[in-house]
């Protein structure tokens, strides 16, 4: 099941002027992608899968970022 969870976050001005600036350079990306593969991409780098839990959240984590990285890719 996937289910959506909605985030309402303030970012530095430099960080959103530098996001604007990825966004508009590739049109086939939107805010919603980056967050997702930066978000899934903190999870991996900052966690461990030493228990079948964290094994598991591991797991779906690593399925997030990489669906999302080649969500359109052919």
């Amino acid at each position: 099941m996937n289910a959506t969870i909605s985030i309402l976050v303030e970012v530095p001005e430099d960080l959103h002027e530098s996001l604007a600036s990825f966004l508009e350079a590739r049109p086939d990306w939107d805010q919603d992608r980056v967050f997702s593969a930066a978000l899934s991409l903190f999870l991996l780098q900052h966690s461990n899968s030493n228990t079948p839990d964290r094994s598991l959240n591991y797991r779906r984590a690593a399925r997030v970022y990489l669906d999302t990285l080649f969500k359109n890719a052919v």
